[in-house]
């Protein structure tokens, strides 16, 4: 597997710290407002990287933080007259539940910043007893840019460069204008906590580094993010992390492109932007998944409601390639074609060949996604030759396993194995109504699918399916035995 470092700019072969195991954590959003689509663009591609990690036969340990206190937050509550917990809570809530309904999976450990704070304050102390920070007169504390000698290795900055280029802001507190801050005095107002330095709370480049140190340990396997996050925020990460334990930080950092709206950069002021929950008020996750993983993840992505409307498509179209292959498994008579069956399985062969090689090829979704649709452009011409029922036993094995391969490439991309679920359900629906012989077949497709969703720890998927059987009149009881569905 090779993956594309961001700090060194090439593709690396993948060697993780300690074998069989990945320790990632992707900075997560900054809680005053709904997330709009280009963050969802960086929190889906970093689902999909750790769904092939896992599949590949990683053990993955994912952290992702959610900033709980910020300028933002606190100038959002000033707004609305709320307090800034209260904004914090409410948008951290809708962050979590919008996710899910994404088909993202939670991560293993969601630290806030609020709840970090004395972790926070020991890295602080610790960079200060190392002349790496120092405390202002004015109660801030600053981190000493020029005091890591490595800085600017994360996002190929050059600190005289950035003297010349950058605008700094002035702060006659600061003894150096790229110095930043660690700590923040209290204002009238604003949540604050005890501290050496007196009341305050923390910057916002101080929390992930603590985090990571405390819950992953350093350095990590994968750190990764929106590529607007490289400079500063990245970049100061690394510095206080490499300067407080004098380990590396990360060996891995991935940056995902910008997502722009018909060609343009997404803006209120342009009238194009739009958020993730009023996105998927109009269209399926699944749709959307599929079109952002129909661009490389480091690759710009150009978002319309025309290509999200092609990927719905697309979606209907698997779906009833797959509906159309299992009633051919189930109906075909007649003698065998072992030159068909030989073709289709060769053919799989490729398919899965080639969607391996793409995934592991810096998680090339692009790749992924044609050679997923190459099977479907194949499962349909197995299907012409099978009409008239004339391939028998070919016809009952070949339809059976592409159905099974289209559904197990299509879990482990993370795209496809949405519609599926629903297909099945419709399928059992029918199935009951006409009251054939088999409902039995059906329902244990559907607990496989159920079953495989929950092993996956995609609660979401699992509870879509209940919740379609509910609508059927049908539930779902888990026993010693197994589970089975029965009239509800």
């Amino acid at each position: 597997m090779k993956i594309y470092n961001s700090a060194t700019r090439q593709k690396e072969d993948f060697r993780p710290i300690e074998e069989g195991k990945v320790r990632m954590y992707v900075c997560g959003p900054t809680v005053y407002d709904n997330i709009h689509i280009g963050n969802a663009r960086t929190f889906i591609s970093f689902d999909v990287i750790r769904r092939w990690l896992i599949a590949s036969g990683y053990e993955v340990t994912f952290a992702q933080n959610l900033t709980d206190v910020d300028d933002k937050i606190i100038n959002r509550a000033n707004e609305q007259g709320r307090t800034a917990e209260e904004v914090a809570t409410e948008f951290s809530d809708k962050f979590i539940g919008v996710m899910r309904a994404a088909n993202v999976l939670d991560p293993d450990v969601r630290p806030r910043a609020t709840k970090e704070i004395g972790a926070m304050i020991g890295m602080i102390k610790t960079l200060i007893e190392g002349g790496h920070a120092y405390a202002a007169d004015n109660g801030d504390v600053y981190f000493s840019v020029r005091s890591d000698s490595t800085y600017g290795e994360v996002s190929g900055r050059n600190i005289d460069d950035l003297m010349v280029g950058a605008r700094i802001e002035e702060n006659e507190d600061k003894r150096d204008p790229l110095d930043f801050a660690l700590w923040k005095a209290a204002k009238p107002g604003e949540p604050s906590w005890k501290s050496p330095w007196g009341e305050g709370r923390p910057g916002w480049h101080t929390e992930c580094a603590a985090m990571v140190h405390r819950y992953l340990g350093t350095p990590i396997d994968i750190h990764g993010g929106g590529s607007d996050l490289a400079f500063p925020h990245h970049e100061n990460e690394c510095a206080q992390a490499t300067c407080a334990w004098h380990e590396g930080f990360a060996n891995t950092w991935m940056h995902t492109g910008m997502l722009l709206v018909d060609g343009e950069k997404m803006s209120k002021s342009l009238g194009n932007f739009f958020t993730l929950a009023e996105v998927l008020e109009k269209h399926s996750a699944a749709a959307l998944r599929l079109l952002m993983l129909q661009t490389h993840y480091r690759s710009p992505l150009d978002f319309s409601w025309e290509r999200l409307e092609g990927a719905e498509n697309s979606l209907a179209r698997i779906a009833g390639t797959c509906r159309n292959l299992k009633w051919a498994a189930d109906h075909a008579e007649g003698e065998p074609n072992a030159e068909l069956a030989h073709a289709l399985t060769a053919a799989m062969g490729r398919a899965a060949s080639d969607y391996t090689a793409c995934m592991d090829d810096d998680f090339n979704t692009a790749g992924a996604v044609a050679a997923y649709f190459q099977l479907v452009t194949e499962a349909n011409k197995y299907l012409e030759q099978a009409a008239g029922a004339v391939d028998g036993d070919a016809a009952r094995t070949c339809g059976a396993v592409i159905a099974g391969a289209l559904a197990q490439l299509g879990v482990q991309l993370p795209v496809i194995e949405e519609p599926l679920p629903a297909e099945l359900a419709s399928l059992a629906a029918e199935l009951v109504d006409f009251g054939g012989d088999d409902v039995d077949a059906a329902a244990e497709a559907i607990l496989a699918a159920r079953a495989q969703a929950r092993a996956a720890k995609d609660w979401a998927a699992a509870d879509a399916i209940r919740d379609r059987l509910k609508d059927l009149g049908l539930t779902i009881e888990d026993t010693s035995a197994g589970s089975r569905i029965k009239r509800a």
